[in-house]
């Protein structure tokens, strides 16, 4: 008997056509990301050590931009002020919004998901001027807030007037967009053993007893992305600040954002504003990491 040796052809790899069309997809998204995000990142960096005003070729003054931004410019302190105000107020008011407004919808209602739905609905316009336009027309001296307050005999507020209310009514503009993280903590609460519930009720554990002993452990991994990821949206804040009040009144809501684009694109100082920005991502990068040391201690993984 005649044995033929043939060579087996491998069941997979190889440059197929699939793999062709595989990796044309893939090299979309590559050229994007290094046209739109990786050279944006690094020239940023490259410009934050110059003079650079888009007309002229950017001239090398080594850290001279980051030691002006530390010590001669008051309006940096100022914004950066304003920046973390409104981040420690924002982060705590929108989780613990989130978390109440999840823990009311995952009990079973009639119509249970078109009130989620309602709920969510702020989060989907997150960042539109058009909802910020819509503050501002609600929150001016005559719009409907103060006429709603006028109608109880209440004096109408100078919600945008006041420096001291000016942060305060952006910050609920942020906080009122919690939907993202309420479909979290939503999906996180639904994955609660009933069983726990149905023991700890069994043992004559209240209410509270049970949140801050079962729910609460249970979901602290949704818990701690949702403050990671609020945080980094509010440090990074620039369309409410700058549709609704443009930073005023007397630079109360001028955060970092604003300074950036102003610097950039106002005055045309575009290294100057480069600084500014990494000045922010260090601050950003910073506080998470701190999150990251910290959440060993209170951060529960279900591995």
């Amino acid at each position: 008997m005649a044995i033929v040796s043939m060579k087996s052809k491998p069941s997979h790899g190889g440059w197929t056509k699939r793999n062709r069309i595989g990796f044309l997809y893939v090299c979309i998204w590559i050229f994007g990301f290094l046209v739109f995000q990786l050279y944006p990142f690094v020239s940023s960096l490259f410009y934050s050590f110059t003079s650079y005003d888009i007309f002229h070729k950017p001239e090398f003054v080594g850290l001279d931009n980051y030691v002006r931004l530390f010590t001669k410019d008051k309006e940096f302190w100022n914004s950066l002020t304003v920046t973390l105000k409104y981040t420690f107020i924002t982060v705590p008011g929108k989780v613990v919004l989130a978390l109440i407004i999840a823990m009311i919808l995952n009990r079973e209602l009639k119509g249970i998901n078109f009130i989620r739905t309602v709920y969510y609905i702020p989060s989907l316009l997150s960042g539109s001027v058009a909802v910020a336009i819509l503050w501002k027309v609600l929150f001016m001296n005559d719009g409907f807030i103060n006429s709603l307050l006028g109608v109880i005999h209440i004096a109408p507020v100078k919600w945008l007037g006041k420096p001291e209310m000016a942060l305060t009514t952006i910050c609920m503009l942020e906080i009122w967009q919690f939907g993202s993280s309420m479909v979290l903590f939503l999906s996180a609460l639904k994955q609660v053993p009933q069983s726990l519930y149905e023991a700890a009720r069994i043992d004559g554990a209240s209410r509270v007893r049970i949140f801050f002993k079962i729910t609460l452990p249970m979901i602290t991994s949704i818990a701690f992305f949702n403050i990671i990821m609020q945080l980094i949206t509010a440090l990074q804040n620039f369309t409410s600040a700058f549709v609704v009040t443009n930073g005023g009144p007397n630079k109360a809501t001028y955060v970092l954002g604003m300074k950036l684009y102003t610097d950039a694109f106002k005055y045309f100082k575009m290294g100057y504003a480069c600084a500014t920005s990494w000045i922010l991502f260090v601050i950003i990068m910073i506080m998470t990491l701190i999150l990251f040391a910290t959440s060993k201690k209170w951060v529960y993984y279900d591995n």
